[in-house]
């Protein structure tokens, strides 16, 4: 996901596109160059280091721009398409040139079919301001995809599943332990709201992280990983928690290039959970089925 080619050798597919009718109006005269900064998670270190303000989103100040584009973390951490960083970060960080760089048509229009049913499961909708239509056509100048077409072919991109990340109810032992000789990881973990008010993406992560399987991933990076994890995929930890403020979960998944931590089921660990129970207390001297 984080392993973007660096823009500025791409700069000759990047080609320039000037309209006033996209997006509204561009204030060009009032326009400047700003450092992407770290706290941009977004876009930092996507391959430029200057972007401009106002964005083509119209966000005046960068702690305007930080705050939105962050809600954007957790449909990367669904890896939804390939082009998606390139895709948003043309809007909200675009890249400090002489004249402004717009993204093709063809290039939302390939984000938004891959990442719009990953949006729709958790209830949001494909902003009206990302209209597609809106976007200079391929056969003029414009940003187009990146991602080598018969490379992307080959790539395994996760299917959008409107039950993926849900709080599952155990029906006995024996199938979460297969579940967990199944899975790349399996962990305990607590998890709270900051305050009651916070965002979708505020949460933390106890310090006491129990790792009952660790897999690919290795014993000292395992809360590190799962800190990550808790940051970028916020809409995954939100559908889990479903309006609490703190739980104890085990969960369990893949780990992709051995990095990005992918939860797809995670269980509350409460007293009446007498099957979620037994599986733990039996995966240790439990044989998986080759």
């Amino acid at each position: 996901m984080m392993g973007t080619p660096k823009l500025l050798i791409l700069l000759g597919y990047f080609l320039i596109w000037n309209s006033p009718g996209v997006l509204g109006s561009y204030r060009r005269s009032s326009s400047r160059c700003i450092l992407v900064p770290r706290s941009m998670a977004l876009c930092y270190d996507i391959g430029y280091t200057e972007m401009r303000l106002p964005n083509l989103l119209d966000h005046d100040t960068m702690a305007e721009a930080i705050q939105q584009s962050a809600s954007w973390l957790p449909l990367l951490a669904r890896e939804c398409h390939p082009d998606a960083r390139i895709f948003l970060c043309s809007l909200f960080a675009p890249i400090c040139l002489d004249r402004l760089i717009y993204p093709c048509r063809s290039l939302c229009e390939a984000v938004r079919s891959s990442c719009a049913p990953v949006m729709a499961c958790y209830g949001y909708p494909w902003p009206e301001i990302l209209t597609c239509n809106e976007f200079p056509d391929d056969h003029e100048l414009c940003i187009s995809s990146i991602t080598d077409e018969s490379a992307s072919s080959k790539r395994i991109v996760p299917q959008a599943s409107c039950r993926d990340c849900e709080l599952e109810e155990p029906t006995s032992a024996k199938e979460i332990l297969e579940h967990f000789c199944n899975s790349d990881f399996a962990v305990k973990i607590k998890i709270s709201r900051k305050n009651k008010t916070s965002t979708i993406a505020d949460f933390d992560l106890d310090s006491k992280l129990e790792v009952l399987k660790h897999g690919p991933l290795l014993k000292t990076e395992t809360y590190s990983k799962f800190k990550q994890w808790l940051d970028l995929d916020a809409t995954c930890v939100h559908n889990i928690m479903r309006g609490t403020n703190t739980g104890v979960y085990v969960i369990t998944g893949e780990v992709q290039n051995g990095k990005v931590v992918m939860v797809n089921k995670a269980y509350a660990w409460h007293k009446k959970n007498r099957n979620l129970q037994s599986a733990v207390r039996r995966w240790r001297h439990y044989k998986c089925r080759t």
